[in-house]
């Protein structure tokens, strides 16, 4: 159950209730695609960092452990020791972005596994009785996320699959959350906007899905390719023919920059790979801009990465130490980098509710962004 708690132009600060506790709104998911976040970072770690909700993926789960076993170990919250939200995508992206050989058909998508080659089907229903089997808090449909420089035709005949692929994705969760051994009856199932950069195309999906009364809204393929002005059009062309009352969530995005343009165009959910990835090469976020710590200036910097920040590695360590982990390829290094990043992107997440809360996020978004721009160094 969503409750919108306030609006400041189409800004939205919400309250998300769910069977694994209330998620606040606006919220960065911090990415763990194989039930851990890439970097040695624990479900202990998340809970110091402020992590509110974790996202796994459906698709590499089940190619490995396999979703079967996650489900006799008790589900991912058991097995993974999280006992907050959970949002597991579809296995679509992956499908459409890893499999080299694959064939799209009104069932499903035949392709090969990227691990061992394998054969693997996955439609609707199959992606449904896998996240059963995972028993996330949050559900996404199956879909085809087509090339954001896909054609028109092929755009639109895309999207129409993926409108019925929807209809067989609630009626599959309908059926499966009525079974006796299903882990979590309460599994919400969240729909996915798609339509390239056509915003008619768009607009047009919103509608319809809208219509179908899910538990939350995405849009979906962007961050694909298309430059960032793209993808704000593309936002406030679709956002508006979303249902205000339910959860917007845009998949896959992005920098901080991004965030704040996306709760500004109404926006609730983001997830990105970037603090976890950047983090892992020793790129940083700061309230002054991105740092590298490769640079050889740091070499003797005894500072902590930001000065202020609460993350485990600013409360202990210095710039030049963290430096030198990094450079003689400690895990530790990369640990320490990691934890910065996500605790940076949920506190700046926190300001955003904070701000909206105070009827000043315009003012707050302005100056995070003057902020930010003074460059990376």
């Amino acid at each position: 159950m969503y409750h919108l708690l306030k609006q400041e132009g189409r800004a939205k600060r919400g309250e998300f209730h769910t069977v694994h506790g209330t998620i606040q709104t606006p919220v960065f998911m911090n990415v763990g695609t194989a039930a851990a976040i890439k970097g040695a970072v624990s479900t202990q770690d998340l809970e110091g960092i402020k992590t509110q909700v974790e996202l796994s993926n459906t698709y590499h789960l089940h190619v490995r452990p396999g979703d079967e076993i996650v489900k006799a170990m008790g589900g991912l919250h058991k097995f993974m020791s999280w006992d907050k939200p959970i949002l597991t995508d579809s296995g679509g992206f992956q499908v459409f972005s890893l499999a080299s050989l694959r064939k799209i058909k009104e069932e499903g998508v035949y392709f090969n596994s990227h691990v061992d080659g394998r054969k693997i089907f996955m439609g609707p229903e199959e992606s449904m009785r896998i996240q059963s089997n995972l028993a996330s808090t949050i559900a996404m449909a199956f879909d085809e996320c087509p090339s954001s420089r896909a054609d028109r035709a092929y755009v639109q005949a895309s999207v129409d699959r993926t409108t019925r692929w929807l209809t067989r994705c609630k009626e599959e969760m309908k059926r499966l959350n009525g079974l006796e051994d299903t882990i979590n009856k309460n599994q919400l199932l969240f729909a996915i906007n798609q339509g390239a950069v056509f915003s008619d195309i768009r607009v047009e999906h919103a509608k319809r899905i809208s219509e179908m009364e899910l538990d939350g809204y995405a849009i979906g393929g962007l961050a694909v390719g298309e430059s960032h002005e793209e993808m704000y059009y593309i936002l406030e062309e679709t956002v508006p023919y979303l249902p205000v009352d339910k959860p917007t969530y845009l998949m896959g995005v992005g920098t901080p920059a991004n965030i704040l343009e996306g709760v500004e165009r109404g926006v609730d959910f983001f997830d990105c790979v970037y603090p976890s990835r950047n983090g892992r090469h020793g790129h940083l976020y700061t309230n002054q801009g991105k740092i590298n710590l490769f640079n050889a200036k740091y070499e003797t910097d005894g500072r902590p990465i930001e000065e202020g920040c609460g993350c485990p590695a600013c409360r202990r360590y210095s710039r030049a130490y963290i430096r030198h982990l990094l450079k003689a390829k400690e895990m530790l290094g990369m640990r320490l980098c990691v934890l910065h990043n996500l605790y940076f992107y949920n506190t700046m997440m926190e300001e955003i509710r904070e701000a909206l809360d105070e009827g000043r996020f315009a003012e707050y978004k302005k100056g995070k962004l003057a902020r930010m721009d003074i460059g990376s160094n």
